[in-house]
């Protein structure tokens, strides 16, 4: 009786000690494919110049402040619907050579009030801000 005891114990730890190691295989498997997939889609949004929505898109004024870090403005980019990620937004952001000067090169944060789309790709919306195209009073006027 002993001797099936130990061999059904035997039998048990191996089963238990391989559906571990698939498990953990599994869990390996997923990881892989979410920090390809994330890899992906980040390098796409950060290579690929594309909107956020399709025209017409929605119109969003952006009024920037005096002393804005571009870190910040990056993160409200994101949470008006402008910017489909922050972090990609902030790199488009010294491609452009907006937001920062790093010896004598990029141009500071323009502040101001921005008539901004939400169909605009990065780069426009970038070289918007950069070149500190202001909306002014009688843009203003004339939509009310």
């Amino acid at each position: 009786m002993g001797g099936k005891t130990n061999d059904i114990n035997r039998a048990t730890k191996a089963i238990i000690v391989i559906s571990w190691k698939l498990i953990l295989c599994a869990l390996v498997i997923l990881l892989v494919y979410e920090s390809v997939s994330r890899g992906y889609e980040f390098g796409y949004g950060l290579f690929h110049d594309t909107a956020v929505d399709e025209e017409p898109g929605v119109d969003l004024r952006v009024t920037i402040g005096e002393d804005e870090s571009i870190v910040n403005l990056a993160a409200a980019m994101e949470e008006s619907g402008l910017a489909k990620n922050r972090y990609s937004f902030l790199i488009q952001c010294i491609f452009y050579e907006y937001g920062y000067q790093f010896m004598g090169y990029g141009n500071p944060i323009q502040p101001g009030t921005y008539l901004l789309n939400t169909s605009m790709p990065a780069k426009e919306i970038i070289i918007t801000l950069r070149d500190g195209k202001v909306e002014t009073a009688e843009e203003n006027e004339g939509e009310e």
